[in-house]
């Protein structure tokens, strides 16, 4: 999976970036490029999928995938994806990822539930002391609040969540081998969960594409648990996973300002910064924001210009454009790209 994954993003960035562009993405990188990248590469399901992603496996992902003739590099960085690339980049199955939306967070998610599972099967057996399955003091203590909530010692709370996880499992549209991750992962009284090498071995695949199946799994089950409200017991448990502040908190700064009506320049002299950073928070605006309006800096024809040249030219490089609709400036045509096809 994590081949295929690959693939899918060097496709959208082929002959537009470095190598290392695709590695910040899955790391989700917090930096203006970066963040520019996913809107305009439309690469938002990746973002932040492996926040811990060594380089050195990245690295050796890149070195196989030169070795198989799928790509070609260039002494800048820069890559070209070869026929075959292309051709299996073509063959990978569409996944279900949303890292845009959660960044990680999926992580707390499950960790809670696997605690309150724990914790209940525990007390079932009447044990009141055991070993918690997660060593986070916040996690911890979020499961004890919650526990103390749900009146757990009256021994509803177990029937309740098994019929929510069976009803929300039962929608999703991931395959059985990899609903049963979720389970096996999960640890009880005398039962305790398989590790990650377990797992990737019975499923004969790396652990990191083990992992991989396991985060699509999460996002897929937490999207489906906020889309309705048919899962109060597990909405409690996901509450604030989903990133909902989807600007850098820089960017935020700005945008308040922008919105009490300063200009560009008078916000460069209230926060002190360079006008290429306050016009990269605008372009990370134009890409967030739909109600944020290009308008007063580009015109709908001018707008129109550079997306013809970028089909003409089959490229969003700035440096090309710029070539072609040399009346507007990098930042106008930054803009453009960042706000999508007129």
């Amino acid at each position: 999976m994590f081949y295929q994954i690959l693939l899918q993003i060097f496709q959208k960035l082929n002959n537009e970036r470095t190598v290392s562009a695709a590695y910040h993405i899955l790391r989700g990188k917090r930096s203006g490029q970066t963040i520019q990248d996913v809107g305009l590469f439309q690469l938002h399901n990746y973002f932040g999928l492996l926040p811990k992603l060594p380089r050195a496996t990245f690295d050796e992902a890149v070195s196989t995938f030169l070795q198989y003739s799928w790509l070609i590099m260039q002494e800048s960085g820069h890559y070209s994806m070869k026929k075959l690339g292309l051709q299996r980049a073509a063959q990978t199955p569409t996944f279900l990822f949303d890292g845009w939306h959660y960044r990680g967070n999926e992580h707390v998610f499950f960790a809670r539930l696997s605690l309150v599972v724990q914790s209940l099967s525990y007390q079932k057996e009447g044990i009141r002391s055991f070993s918690p399955i997660s060593k986070d003091t916040q996690v911890q203590s979020w499961v004890r609040a919650f526990l103390q909530d749900q009146l757990y010692q009256s021994g509803h709370l177990q029937q309740q969540l098994l019929d929510e996880c069976l009803r929300v499992f039962a929608t999703l549209a991931v395959s059985e081998s990899n609903k049963q991750l979720a389970l096996y992962r999960l640890s009880g009284y005398s039962l305790p969960g398989w590790t990650w090498q377990q797992l990737s071995s019975e499923r004969k695949e790396t652990v990191l594409d083990s992992q991989l199946a396991f985060i699509e799994l999460l996002h897929t089950l937490l999207n489906e648990v906020h889309a309705t409200n048919n899962y109060p017991l597990l909405g409690k448990i996901a509450e604030e996973v989903r990133v909902k502040a989807l600007l850098t908190d820089s960017t935020q700064q700005t945008a308040y300002l922008y919105e009490q009506g300063y200009s560009i320049e008078q916000i460069v002299q209230i926060r002190k910064l360079k006008q290429s950073t306050i016009e990269d928070h605008l372009v990370e605006i134009a890409m967030n924001e739909p109600n944020f309006s290009i308008g007063p800096y580009v015109s709908y024809e001018e707008a129109e210009k550079v997306w013809q040249a970028s089909k003409q030219y089959q490229t969003k490089k700035l440096k090309a454009l710029h070539e072609v609709v040399n009346d507007l400036s990098y930042f106008q045509l930054r803009l453009v790209l960042a706000k999508g096809e007129v």
